[in-house]
């Protein structure tokens, strides 16, 4: 018979409680949470579990997002940066962010291009709308924060800038390259008259500035020019001439590509490459070779005995031509680690890609924002 004493104890019971019981997850769940195994047919484990109860509450694991552990654990640490490319590690963050932010910086931060070509003479063989879509895809070097978007089509010194390009290639002489060092920009605006109403009327241009932009302080000392001096528009053969004007105007990739301000944006998972206990000698400088991103390196052990390390596991690329060697693939283990992404930042030229990085979180705070404004 079953005393209350026995009852009471049953009803208390906790197995967690008992001293040799193992608190936490057990190394092959450990190794799916914070990982991705690279696989000869596809990767594994890739899912994210980021809710409390993607694992056992009594293994004491939760996955949930908190705002506590993101300040915790999220850094950034930029490994180079250059005018135009930046890399640098992003730890501590699901994937979701990351894809934000490289989403943001491709379609959603603004830049300057041109969007307006008005063509006065053209003999070249590029068309006119061939000519005005190659003009639109060259980079501006002009800040978008010292500017307006476009409304009501009034062209201004706060939203618009205006090049000019006027080549001529002379009779009895060579064909003429047309690069972007040829357009100039023109602080006054438009040079292009609109046709008048009337002869009493006074000539119109296609712009209305009421200031030169060389006259205001942040373009006094930095005159806007493209970012690339070198780009080919067109080539002209003898006798022939282009003369155009160029509008270029604030706006975002999402509209056109020609305004996105990085050439690209991505990231990747960490490498993550362990060796399966002692790889020597002859097998070790197998390895070794068969690499082809010099991931792998010979430590000289004396006596001469050799043994293969992982010397730069950044480096790898999980082509796994390590595995493919039947005598290695026992040995080497490939995989990511699922919350450490290297990120790679293009710029075209017009901001650095430190200061695109800025401005894609400041993106990504007023959506959030937003977001528990409306909840």
């Amino acid at each position: 018979m079953v005393t209350k004493a026995e009852k009471q104890f049953a009803k208390n019971f906790n197995i967690d409680d008992l001293p040799d019981v193992p608190t936490g997850l057990p190394p092959h769940l450990k190794a799916q949470q914070t990982g991705v195994v690279s696989n000869n047919n596809a990767p594994l484990h890739t899912a994210s579990a980021i809710y409390s109860g993607s694992y056992v509450s009594s293994l004491g694991v939760d996955d949930s997002v908190k705002l506590g552990n993101f300040y915790e654990n999220f850094k950034v640490d930029v490994i180079s940066l250059t005018k135009t490319d930046m890399e640098f590690d992003m730890i501590g963050i699901d994937a979701a962010f990351a894809n934000a932010f490289r989403r943001i910086l491709i379609a959603e931060l603004p830049s300057m291009a041109i969007e307006k070509v008005l063509i006065a003479y053209n003999t070249s063989v590029i068309i006119d709308e061939v000519l005005a879509h190659r003009m639109g895809l060259i980079p501006i070097a002009a800040d978008p924060r010292l500017f307006e978007y476009l409304s009501d089509d009034q062209a201004n010194e706060k939203n618009t800038i205006v090049f000019k390009l006027h080549v001529k290639c002379p009779k009895n002489r060579p064909r003429l390259k047309v690069l972007t060092s040829d357009l100039k920009w023109l602080p006054n605006g438009s040079e292009f008259l609109r046709e008048s109403g009337g002869s009493t009327s006074k000539p119109k241009t296609y712009t209305s500035f009421s200031c030169s932009q060389d006259s205001l302080p942040e373009f006094a000392n930095n005159p806007i020019t493209p970012c690339d001096l070198d780009i080919l528009i067109a080539k002209l053969a003898p006798g022939q001439e282009i003369e155009l004007e160029a509008h270029a105007v604030k706006g975002i990739g999402k509209t056109h590509a020609k305004w996105s301000p990085v050439g690209t944006a991505w990231y990747r998972m960490h490498p993550e490459v362990v060796l399966r206990g002692e790889v020597e000698d002859e097998l070790a400088e197998r390895l070794v070779k068969v690499c082809p991103q010099n991931v792998f390196d010979i430590e000289d052990m004396g006596k001469g005995r050799k043994r293969a390390t992982v010397a730069q596991p950044r480096k790898c690329t999980l082509c796994q031509e390590c595995v493919r060697d039947d005598d290695l693939v026992e040995r080497v283990d490939l995989g990511s680690v699922r919350n450490h992404f290297i990120f790679n930042i293009e710029s075209t030229g017009s901001l650095t890609p430190d200061v695109l990085f800025t401005e894609a979180v400041k993106i990504l705070e007023a959506k959030c924002e937003t977001v528990i404004a409306d909840c």
